[in-house]
């Protein structure tokens, strides 16, 4: 009896303000049991607010979702054409991923072979990573050598030194990366300089302000195409949003 009952009083008061001046033209007495009857509604239908903020969950998802992919449009070219970042798999692909990555961040880690995977299994992907490094001193320097390396030695070159750096285990300090500089096959000494130089600065600076401007706050986040996955995607994940993608 009490659904129909708050059913109506809703249409009246709240649905339809404008009628009979609304819920402010109940007599406190008469708000006092609307307000009741409601409680006692909810209490014996408590699924009623499941229901709600599934609602509530799903309107803010679709409104973030289109929000995002206002924010790719918006940038389309920082993201999809830089000319300061690497650009793997296939350069002719059909698809572009870009990835915003930590080489600290677990999760970048926990990613990076199934990207590596997804990359190399569908032959078709143009991959292109931005360094955004959030987690700190370790982070900045880890993006320094891997940017510095880049800039000196090209795109081989660097992807051997990011493949190193998302595994290193140890802190990325003067010792470990020169070490590491040597056993890619250069001369360390270059390479640590270059690592404090303004174009190298200026390629880290360039990641934060586009990543501010959308809103990136974590790492790995993600953009395929017109879509952006902010947080790890296993493979399967991705995979389906890439076959979505080409079907748009």
């Amino acid at each position: 009896m009490r659904l129909p009952l708050i059913a109506a009083l809703l249409t009246c008061t709240l649905a339809a303000p404008s009628l009979a001046g609304g819920i402010d033209s109940m007599t406190e007495s008469e708000r006092t049991a609307f307000r009741a009857e409601v409680k006692a509604y909810l209490i014996e239908n408590p699924e009623v607010l499941v229901e709600a903020m599934n609602v509530l969950q799903d309107r803010q998802a679709q409104a973030e979702q289109a929000s995002d992919k206002q924010l790719v449009i918006d940038h389309k070219a920082d993201l999809f054409a830089d000319q300061a970042s690497w650009v793997g798999g296939n350069p002719d692909g059909d698809i572009t991923m870009v990835e915003f990555m930590d080489y600290r961040c677990g999760y970048c880690r926990k990613a990076y072979q199934e990207v590596e995977d997804l990359v190399k299994a569908d032959g078709n992907i143009r991959l292109v990573l931005k360094e955004y490094p959030i987690l700190g001193d370790d982070s900045v320097t880890s993006a320094r050598f891997a940017i510095a390396v880049l800039q000196l030695h090209g795109n081989d070159a660097y992807k051997k030194a990011h493949d190193a750096l998302i595994t290193l285990r140890g802190a990325p300090d003067a010792e470990t990366l020169g070490r590491l500089a040597t056993d890619l096959g250069f001369d360390a000494k270059p390479v640590l300089d270059k690592m404090a130089s303004p174009e190298v600065s200026a390629v880290i600076a360039a990641n934060q302000e586009l990543g501010t401007k959308m809103a990136i706050s974590g790492t790995p986040t993600f953009v395929i195409d017109s879509q952006m996955l902010r947080g790890y995607v296993p493979l399967d994940g991705m995979q389906q949003i890439v076959a979505s993608e080409r079907k748009s």
